[in-house]
């Protein structure tokens, strides 16, 4: 694992890529049951964190990782943008003074998502991204108190998402617009659910040393 954000313009483009590939999928999973706007929204804030990519790579962990929330909050908008700003600035404040390792990442991205969880008012079981952020704050945990090697950690990793993702298609909808349509959700998976893990799957491969 790099100790310099080296590698995120490689994280920014892989991410991107995920999201570009199934954006006719993703699209459909939110116009069935959400806005319709998810991809468009965060196209957006990856195409302006690709703008910035060279000039966060030379930053440090904590710097880098609140710049990624505050460019993500101005540009995706909407709930996303909300969310993910939160994940990311929260994650940059728990690794001040800290080195980048699985232990310290695994803290920061806890951290984070129970930022978001505050933010959100949200729980895991509700049809959200949180479905799949949860259980991977879970393996990372998990991981760093084992040493599980990177290649293994990042298989885990997409495992633990996609299981999370696909949970969210016998589930109810308490937020957002979803939540009005009650019963007529079930049998659609979650679309925030479907990029996240798009996005933490190609993120992984990429910390693995793995190409896409």
């Amino acid at each position: 694992m790099p100790t310099t954000p080296q590698l995120i313009p490689s994280l920014i483009e892989s991410a991107a890529s995920a999201i570009q590939s199934h954006a006719e999928e993703v699209t459909a999973l939110d116009q069935a049951i959400g806005d319709g706007d998810h991809v468009v929204n965060l196209q957006r804030g990856l195409g302006a964190l690709s703008k910035q990519a060279e000039s966060l790579a030379a930053l440090e962990w904590p710097a880098a990782l609140q710049q990624i929330g505050m460019t993500l909050m101005a540009s995706v908008g909407g709930a996303s943008g909300s969310l993910y700003g939160t994940l990311f600035i929260a994650m940059g404040k728990a690794m001040k003074g800290r080195e980048m390792n699985p232990a310290n990442l695994a803290e920061a991205f806890s951290q984070g998502v129970e930022a978001m969880k505050a933010r959100g008012k949200a729980e895991r079981g509700e049809k959200t991204m949180l479905d799949v952020l949860i259980p991977v704050a879970d393996v990372l945990k998990s991981a760093a108190e084992h040493a599980i090697a990177p290649g293994q950690l990042a298989e885990e990793v997409s495992r633990a998402a996609e299981a999370g993702m696909e949970s969210t298609r016998d589930m109810l909808a308490t937020k957002g617009r979803a939540s009005f349509l009650g019963e007529r959700v079930i049998g659609h998976v979650d679309a925030g659910a479907r990029s996240s893990q798009l996005m933490i799957s190609a993120i992984a491969e990429v910390l693995s040393g793995k190409s896409r």
